[in-house]
């Protein structure tokens, strides 16, 4: 059996997922998703957790497409109740069929259960061909530092749309977190590591942050190869070049790959992909010690989502 991880962030790393179960439905593999906790928070007594969710929910189907995000067919009249009330963020809504992944979730853990088994024993709700596993059970919360002052993540992201310009992030309680129980077992034991096209700093970057994680992919014998969120200067979705702004690196394919770096000189990639109309730049990331292929990264179809698997795959294989 053929053993693949995958480190990912919400819709894009999740819509990645979905194209590489798909693309080896016929083949013998087991694939593990170790997915951002970060973006996580503590809302109306409820622990909420968005890329967990929507990774769930898009390999489950049951995803909102049009929105990108929550489930399909939702209604808001929960949401709408607690806002009379006050409680909550009045531009933060929650689906009432979200909800109750919240509420079920936050029982198991007021239960004592931890993060990873709430994971799974709600995920067993749904054939989803993966196993998804918390990039710890530990409470990590992406902080952003702004000219007003210091804000949680989705404050930044959903209220402010990423216009206030961020100073730095901080993940609160990654120095002391340890990874959930698998997470480094998954990635020592697998055949390939791969990076999806996922925020290299708000999706990637606390799974990196938390202690034992960036150990475990400098020792695995797996090839560790990424997948470009950047094509042609423009982020594929979401705000990233924001993030990137932020910390100093320049919103292309090349720069976000250097940032990871090689793992030969201390990152963490053997290889990257850049699409094609970015394939001038793979002679600097080769030079920088990272095996490089232009592709389509457009998932545009599930057929052009199904190939870019298989692509990455082929580029792991070639590293091996």
């Amino acid at each position: 059996m053929r053993e693949i991880v995958v480190l990912s962030g919400g819709v894009g790393g999740a819509r990645f997922t979905r194209a590489l179960r798909d693309a080896l439905v016929d083949e013998d593999a087991r694939i593990r998703v170790v997915v951002n906790t970060a973006d996580d928070m503590w809302m109306a007594g409820l622990r909420i957790c968005p890329d967990l969710d929507s990774v769930t929910y898009t390999l489950a189907g049951v995803n909102d497409e049009q929105r990108g995000w929550g489930r399909v067919g939702e209604t808001e009249r929960v949401s709408a109740e607690l806002h009379e009330w006050g409680i909550g963020w009045p531009w933060f809504t929650l689906g009432d069929l979200d909800l109750g992944m919240h509420i079920a979730r936050t029982s198991l853990l007021r239960d004592g259960v931890p993060l990873s088994g709430a994971v799974s024993r709600l995920t067993a709700r749904w054939d989803l061909g993966v196993e998804l596993l918390p990039m710890t059970d530990d409470e990590v919360e992406t902080h952003v530092l702004t000219d007003e002052g210091s804000m949680h993540f989705q404050e930044w992201w959903t209220r402010h749309r990423a216009q206030l310009p961020a100073r730095g992030f901080e993940m609160r309680g990654a120095g002391s977190a340890t990874p959930a129980p698998g997470v480094v077992e998954a990635i020592e034991s697998a055949d390939a590591v791969l990076l999806a096209p996922s925020n290299p700093i708000v999706s990637i970057g606390p799974i990196l942050a938390v202690e034992g994680i960036r150990q475990a992919l400098a020792a695995t014998r797996a090839p560790v190869v990424g997948v470009s969120p950047i094509i042609g200067g423009s982020v594929v979705r979401g705000m990233a070049d924001a993030c990137l702004t932020a910390v100093g690196t320049a919103t292309d394919a090349a720069a976000v790959g250097l940032r990871y770096g090689a793992r030969s000189a201390g990152g963490v990639l053997d290889g990257w992909l850049v699409d094609d109309v970015d394939a001038a730049e793979v002679p600097e990331l080769e030079s920088a010690g990272i095996a490089s292929r232009a592709v389509p990264l457009w998932m545009t179809e599930p057929e052009a989502a199904r190939a870019l698997a298989r692509d990455a795959l082929a580029l792991a294989s070639r590293r091996g």
